[in-house]
Protein backbone atom coordinates (compact mmCIF):
# COMPACT_ATOMS: atom_id res chain seq x y z
CA UNK A 1 0.00 0.00 0.00
CA UNK A 2 2.76 2.30 0.84
CA UNK A 3 4.31 1.85 -2.46
CA UNK A 4 1.57 2.96 -4.31
CA UNK A 5 0.96 5.98 -2.66
CA UNK A 6 4.67 6.90 -3.40
CA UNK A 7 3.71 6.04 -6.50
CA UNK A 8 0.52 8.54 -7.03
CA UNK A 9 2.66 11.39 -5.11
CA UNK A 10 4.42 12.24 -8.64
CA UNK A 11 1.37 12.32 -10.45
CA UNK A 12 -0.66 14.37 -8.32
CA UNK A 13 2.58 17.35 -8.16
CA UNK A 14 2.73 17.14 -11.79
CA UNK A 15 -0.73 18.88 -11.97
CA UNK A 16 0.71 22.08 -11.31
CA UNK A 17 2.92 22.60 -14.66
CA UNK A 18 4.90 25.18 -14.81
CA UNK A 19 4.25 28.92 -14.20
CA UNK A 20 3.85 30.37 -17.73
CA UNK A 21 6.78 32.10 -18.97
CA UNK A 22 4.27 34.59 -21.66
CA UNK A 23 1.68 36.41 -18.76
CA UNK A 24 1.85 39.43 -18.09
CA UNK A 25 1.21 43.07 -19.21
CA UNK A 26 1.86 43.39 -22.85
CA UNK A 27 1.77 46.70 -24.78
CA UNK A 28 -0.59 47.92 -22.06
CA UNK A 29 -2.81 44.83 -21.94
CA UNK A 30 -2.86 41.15 -20.48
CA UNK A 31 -1.92 38.37 -22.78
CA UNK A 32 -4.34 37.17 -25.41
CA UNK A 33 -5.89 33.67 -24.36
CA UNK A 34 -4.84 30.66 -26.57
CA UNK A 35 -6.83 29.07 -29.07
CA UNK A 36 -8.00 26.58 -26.20
CA UNK A 37 -11.23 27.08 -24.59
CA UNK A 38 -9.36 26.65 -21.09
CA UNK A 39 -8.81 30.96 -20.73
CA UNK A 40 -11.20 33.56 -20.49
CA UNK A 41 -10.06 37.59 -20.23
CA UNK A 42 -11.60 41.15 -20.89
CA UNK A 43 -9.34 41.82 -23.45
CA UNK A 44 -11.25 39.26 -25.19
CA UNK A 45 -14.45 39.90 -27.52
CA UNK A 46 -15.05 36.29 -28.53
CA UNK A 47 -17.51 34.14 -26.89
CA UNK A 48 -15.87 31.54 -25.92
CA UNK A 49 -13.12 33.70 -24.10
CA UNK A 50 -14.82 36.61 -23.39
CA UNK A 51 -15.69 38.16 -20.09
CA UNK A 52 -16.50 41.85 -18.45
CA UNK A 53 -13.85 43.53 -16.68
CA UNK A 54 -14.45 43.47 -12.61
CA UNK A 55 -15.66 47.08 -11.55
CA UNK A 56 -13.77 47.13 -8.67
CA UNK A 57 -10.02 48.01 -7.59
CA UNK A 58 -6.92 45.39 -7.11
CA UNK A 59 -7.13 46.19 -2.99
CA UNK A 60 -10.56 44.79 -3.20
CA UNK A 61 -9.64 42.18 -5.26
CA UNK A 62 -7.25 41.07 -3.33
CA UNK A 63 -9.26 41.45 0.14
CA UNK A 64 -11.67 38.73 -1.76
CA UNK A 65 -8.75 36.59 -2.94
CA UNK A 66 -6.97 36.43 0.62
CA UNK A 67 -10.43 34.85 1.71
CA UNK A 68 -10.35 31.60 -0.79
CA UNK A 69 -8.04 28.69 0.43
CA UNK A 70 -7.43 28.04 -2.88
CA UNK A 71 -5.52 31.36 -4.08
CA UNK A 72 -2.18 32.35 -3.81
CA UNK A 73 -1.01 35.47 -4.53
CA UNK A 74 2.23 35.33 -6.39
CA UNK A 75 2.66 39.16 -6.66
CA UNK A 76 1.20 42.32 -6.50
CA UNK A 77 1.80 46.26 -7.12
CA UNK A 78 0.11 49.17 -8.01
CA UNK A 79 -1.77 48.39 -10.74
CA UNK A 80 -1.12 44.45 -11.83
CA UNK A 81 -1.83 41.57 -9.20
CA UNK A 82 -1.05 37.94 -10.35
CA UNK A 83 -2.44 35.04 -8.48
CA UNK A 84 -2.43 31.00 -8.68
CA UNK A 85 -5.54 29.19 -7.83
CA UNK A 86 -4.68 25.21 -7.22
CA UNK A 87 -7.58 22.84 -7.09
CA UNK A 88 -8.38 20.70 -4.42
CA UNK A 89 -8.49 17.07 -6.07
CA UNK A 90 -6.07 17.11 -8.73
CA UNK A 91 -3.66 19.83 -7.52
CA UNK A 92 -4.54 21.52 -11.65
CA UNK A 93 -3.27 25.17 -11.34
CA UNK A 94 -4.68 28.25 -12.77
CA UNK A 95 -3.06 31.60 -13.53
CA UNK A 96 -5.31 34.48 -12.72
CA UNK A 97 -3.97 38.05 -13.53
CA UNK A 98 -5.80 41.27 -12.71
CA UNK A 99 -4.81 44.92 -14.47
CA UNK A 100 -6.19 47.86 -12.86
CA UNK A 101 -7.18 51.15 -15.64
CA UNK A 102 -7.61 53.94 -13.24
CA UNK A 103 -8.60 55.73 -16.49
CA UNK A 104 -11.62 53.62 -16.48
CA UNK A 105 -12.03 52.29 -12.94
CA UNK A 106 -12.18 48.81 -14.05
CA UNK A 107 -10.31 45.71 -13.53
CA UNK A 108 -9.16 43.56 -16.31
CA UNK A 109 -8.71 40.03 -15.86
CA UNK A 110 -7.20 36.78 -17.22
CA UNK A 111 -7.68 33.27 -16.39
CA UNK A 112 -6.00 30.38 -17.90
CA UNK A 113 -5.50 27.10 -16.75
CA UNK A 114 -2.33 25.80 -16.82
CA UNK A 115 -2.64 22.65 -18.37
CA UNK A 116 -5.33 20.55 -20.45
CA UNK A 117 -7.33 21.58 -23.29
CA UNK A 118 -11.10 22.37 -22.01
CA UNK A 119 -11.70 23.36 -18.36
CA UNK A 120 -15.61 23.23 -18.39
CA UNK A 121 -15.93 26.71 -17.73
CA UNK A 122 -14.09 26.67 -14.26
CA UNK A 123 -11.82 29.88 -15.23
CA UNK A 124 -15.29 31.81 -16.29
CA UNK A 125 -17.14 30.56 -13.22
CA UNK A 126 -14.05 31.27 -10.60
CA UNK A 127 -13.55 35.19 -11.77
CA UNK A 128 -17.84 35.37 -11.49
CA UNK A 129 -17.75 34.10 -8.14
CA UNK A 130 -14.80 36.54 -7.33
CA UNK A 131 -17.10 39.52 -8.72
CA UNK A 132 -20.14 38.00 -6.98
CA UNK A 133 -17.94 38.47 -3.54
CA UNK A 134 -17.27 41.87 -4.81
Amino acid sequence: MKKSLFFLIPLLTACAGEPPQNIGVQNGKLTACPESPNCVSSYESSEEHGIEPISATLEQIEQVLLTLDEANIVSANNNYLYAEFTSGLMGYVDDVEFLYDQASGLTHVRSASRLGYSDLGANRDRIESIRDKL
